[in-house]
């Protein structure tokens, strides 16, 4: 199996997490769970970048 650019993996994981916060963040604001803000959506990008990189990439 060919390794591929540890960069490219990288700004995949950054963009597909916040995808993927934004769509979980929008619908706990439509069931009243959390506030749709950029804070909200940094940190939970953030946090879902830290998991995938020391669950998959590490």
């Amino acid at each position: 199996m060919a390794d591929g650019d540890i960069r490219v993996l990288l700004v995949l994981d950054v963009l597909l997490s916040a995808v993927f916060a934004s769509v979980a963040l929008y619908l706990g604001e439509l069931g009243g769970l959390v506030a749709f803000t950029t804070t909200n959506l940094v940190v939970a990008t953030a946090v879902l970048v830290v998991v995938t990189y020391l669950a998959v990439l590490r």
